[in-house]
């Protein structure tokens, strides 16, 4: 029935419209992929754009001269020299953009884009007005999809490039095709190939740079042993942590140094020492919030980052981390000193420290396996 047909073709089409979708969100993707992630690449794509300003003055100077000095169509056109013009008097306005903003979001590739097809229109007018086919004013087509490759990911090379090849087919071979207008057109797109590839390599070897690079960040700031932050990482997260103190939503470090832990070493050996770091690291990190930090400061003494959430105290926080030992460690009678001090607004990280570090003390020396808290 017709109904039934209806309600069978559906899965189909829903199908399809879902295809198209995540088509289209792979195609956008591609195209309008970041520029820039960091100062340094911000840094890089302004300088491009400067050289790109440069090599447009030059280019635009080029066919100013071309034209007064060749015994071509174009020879002292006006139409022609006034298009040099107002290249050269308008494209250092693009410096006056926000560059470094624009690098970072979609601003950046679409400003590109705009660009390469201005300056497509305006190397296609030129090359009507200088006889067609048979001017070398095409080739400016080349030069501007070289540059533009650099800045393109191989999504944009491909469009642009064709782009470019179907523009130059349509305003400048047509009516007529000849035999070169057709070599023209073949080279055009073979480039274009030749262009994504070199932006397909060039962006892999940025983003395997880019990996490289945080792989050594997250290196530098582990532990090997327990696999959490180190006291690098450690220091750099708190020094954060003071510069958003707001008594709103306060935090607190807890420096936890263990007690017993010698004799561990002693009876088993290091192995059965690293055995127990481990495990502890494991105790604490799960004690509190996955947005929260443990660290490993070195030896068998950690330290503790964490938002004290709404109903909860620094106190209770602390007592919970030593609690987390005591159960990980009473097969070996290991337990934690814990020593709490609050973050204040336009605290000095060392002396937070030493706050944090004053209460441990104090709970170490009352016998171990307690809490003590130092506000001042």
């Amino acid at each position: 029935m017709p109904g039934h047909r209806r309600a069978a073709d559906a899965p189909p089409r829903a199908a399809r419209s879902g295809v198209v979708r995540r088509l289209g969100a792979v195609v956008r993707a591609g195209l309008y992929r970041p520029l820039a992630g960091d100062d340094a690449r911000v840094a890089y794509w302004t300088r491009h754009v400067r050289n790109g300003v440069l090599l447009s003055e030059i280019s635009a100077f080029a066919v100013i001269v071309y034209s007064f000095f060749t015994h071509s169509p174009g020879r002292h056109h006006p139409v022609l020299i006034a298009l040099c013009t107002v290249v050269m008097l308008a494209c250092p306005a693009l410096l006056l953009l926000p560059l470094a903003a624009m690098m970072r979001d979609s601003r950046g590739p679409t400003m590109f884009y705009l660009w390469s097809l201005a300056t497509t229109a305006l190397v296609l007018i030129g090359t009507r007005l200088d006889g067609g086919p048979s001017s070398p004013l095409d080739a400016l087509l080349f030069l501007t999809l070289t540059y533009m490759a650099a800045a393109y990911s191989p999504y944009g090379v491909v469009a642009m490039g064709s782009v470019m090849t179907l523009s130059y087919f349509v305003f400048v071979e047509l009516p007529g095709l000849t035999t070169s207008g057709v070599f023209f057109l073949a080279v055009m797109m073979a480039f274009t190939m030749i262009c994504a590839m070199s932006s397909s390599n060039s962006w892999a070897a940025y983003d395997r740079q880019v990996m490289l690079i945080r792989t050594q960040e997250l290196l530098a700031g582990t532990d090997p042993l327990t696999g959490i932050p180190n006291r690098r990482a450690f220091l750099d997260r708190l020094s954060t942590a003071v510069r958003a103190a707001d008594p709103v939503s306060p935090a607190v470090v807890c420096l936890v140094d263990l007690d017993g832990f010698k004799a561990v070493n002693d009876a088993g050996g290091h192995a059965a020492g690293d055995l127990m770091l481990q495990e502890v690291g494991a105790a604490l990190s799960a004690a509190v919030r996955e947005t929260d930090t443990v660290a490993r400061l070195g030896g068998d003494e950690f330290a503790v980052l964490a938002e004290v959430p709404l109903g909860f105290s620094g106190e209770m926080l602390a007592e919970r981390l030593r609690g987390a030992v005591a159960v990980v460690g009473r097969l070996s009678a290991v337990t934690a000193s814990v020593g709490m001090a609050e973050v204040r607004p336009g605290d000095d990280v060392r002396e937070l420290l030493q706050r944090a570090d004053s209460a441990m003390y104090r709970s170490k020396s009352a016998g171990g396996d307690r809490v003590s808290t130092r506000a001042v």
